[in-house]
């Protein structure tokens, strides 16, 4: 690829929610989770749910999950907590990504909220690739 090429534009939220986390990945977000909320939320249809050992860190996740989903076309409406890092939530519409400093994670227990959520499996094969996209950019 050369320096102005784009990942491919998702084709569906799971598509969307899959870029997220391969961006989430390439920072060293830990312990992804993607929860299909469509039937239990009437504003998404995923949740991804990520961390990080830091605050800088979830910033630095958040940062490339934004980045990543530009290059592909799709801006977040809203991005909210970067600053503090402390709790990232990055809204793309049909996928909200959450991303949180393990311990914030540990106390607002998101997956025991969403319990009734069914858990999508993440396959790191079946994620998109992004070493050939420029990261600086």
């Amino acid at each position: 690829m050369n320096r102005r090429s784009r990942p491919k534009r998702p084709e569906t939220t799971r598509d969307m929610a899959f870029l997220c986390a391969a961006a989430g990945l390439d920072k060293k977000a830990q312990d992804l989770i993607l929860l299909d909320v469509a039937e239990l939320s009437g504003y998404t249809d995923f949740f991804l749910l990520a961390s990080g050992r830091s605050t800088r860190q979830c910033a630095a996740i958040a940062e490339n999950m934004a980045r990543v989903m530009k290059k592909a076309g799709l801006k977040p409406l809203s991005i909210t907590g970067l600053k503090e890092g402390g709790w990232v939530l990055l809204d793309f519409g049909d996928v909200v990504v959450h991303v949180f400093h393990q311990p914030v994670r540990e106390l607002y227990d998101l997956e025991s909220l969403w319990s009734d959520a069914p858990k999508v499996d993440i396959k790191i094969d079946e994620l998109p690739e992004l070493s050939d996209l420029e990261q600086d950019s």
